[in-house]
């Protein structure tokens, strides 16, 4: 198979599809790779390492587009790259369907089979394509939101860990999963005082039982994160329904109890943010304030550490991408039920049901898009 890898061109992306090492992997199994010329620098990549690698450099996106089989990328391709998809070309990338009617219009309209990394599963319900960057983001979001808690950012002017005499700030992680427990991890790490809410009962044991005193727990219901939201310093959106819109659990009333300076950062943001003020941004510009509480909501959180988080991607990326070359996108999908849960859009139809009844499309079961000519 040909696959191509162009250059991430969302505001302040410098993630790149495939590193070195990976493309070199699939010019290993027999297959074709071409890379765009810049692709890995914002990573420390460049081209001489693809071209040692076995890939062809080539200049500008249009030619992976107009002629690779399958296109490998980090977000959600652009509208400037949407429009250049096409019929019987896979796109593997992470596209977060629910909260974009546009993307989702575009991609059904070009007639592309798109695999979302997103909504590919593990056992026991996993979703490790996502777990890396839900990592980096939760640690992530603890320096973001400790560095618009400080007073030049527009912040109260509050340290997360205090000093001696002074208390520490107040830390409230709305959701116990990937992105909440790293988040959590971090904010312990800095000295903070820590709650993580949840609704599982099962996830608030195990969270109290790893970290035992360091953090509480507190089950999420309208008056305990009522309760929460007022007293934060810092307010953490961890919360995932995967493939579908986020809820929107701290609501615009809930700011007014909150003080001055205080900051929320909305990690749901890729699919739609958990705060009903939460809007989009970028790293270029990444918070905006209302009701006096500081928000941060930048979409690509990842991006801004990319060497990291590439490699972290590519590390559970590379193995679906080789079968999905080995043996096209429907042997591979056939073959693995786990990775057949990521076929969110094939041939003009959505194949994900969240994203379907969210979006008003009609469904297309996985089972059935397998069997069409």
């Amino acid at each position: 198979m040909r696959v191509g890898c162009p250059k991430e061109i969302k505001n302040h992306e410098y993630r790149v599809g495939l590193t070195p090492e990976s493309a070199g992997e699939l010019v290993h199994q027999g297959h074709e790779v071409w890379i765009e010329s810049g692709a890995g620098n914002g990573i420390g990549a460049y081209d001489a390492e693809y071209k040692a690698a076995g890939a062809t450099i080539v200049d500008g996106p249009d030619p992976i587009f107009a002629e690779c089989e399958m296109v490998v990328k980090v977000k959600e391709p652009q509208a400037v790259e949407r429009a250049k998809l096409r019929r019987d070309q896979i796109l593997y990338t992470y596209l977060h369907l629910a909260p974009d009617p546009e993307q989702t219009r575009d991609l059904v309209e070009s007639g592309v089979t798109a695999i979302a990394y997103e909504t590919v599963t593990g056992p026991g319900n996993s979703l490790p394509l996502l777990k890396p960057m839900s990592q980096v983001a939760g640690r992530m979001s603890i320096q973001a939101g400790a560095t618009a808690l400080e007073k030049a950012h527009g912040g109260r002017g509050v340290l997360l860990g205090g000093v001696p005499g002074v208390l520490p700030g107040k830390v409230t992680v709305i959701g116990g999963g990937v992105v909440g427990f790293n988040a959590a991890q971090m904010a312990v790490g800095l000295g903070a005082d820590v709650t993580i809410m949840d609704r599982d009962p099962e996830v608030l044991e195990k969270l109290g039982i790893h970290f035992e005193s360091r953090a509480k727990t507190r089950f999420s219901n309208k008056a305990n994160l009522e309760d929460e939201v007022a007293n934060a310093d810092l307010v953490i959106g961890a919360v995932l329904i995967p493939g579908a819109a986020a809820p929107k659990l701290v609501t615009r009333e809930m700011l007014k109890t909150m003080q001055p300076g205080s900051v929320l950062v909305d990690v749901a943001i890729d699919q739609g943010g958990c705060f009903e003020t939460s809007k989009a941004t970028t790293h270029a510009d990444p918070t905006y304030v209302i009701d006096e509480v500081v928000h941060y909501c930048v979409a690509n959180m990842p991006g801004a550490v990319a060497r990291t988080s590439t490699y972290a991607l590519n590390n559970v990326t590379l193995p679906h991408a080789l079968r999905i070359a080995q043996l096209g996108w429907r042997g591979a999908l056939q073959a693995n039920p786990h990775l057949a849960e990521g076929l969110n859009v094939h041939a003009g139809q959505v194949t994900y049901r969240a994203v379907a009844e969210e979006l008003g499309y009609d469904y297309l079961p996985v089972n059935e898009a397998m069997t069409q000519t």
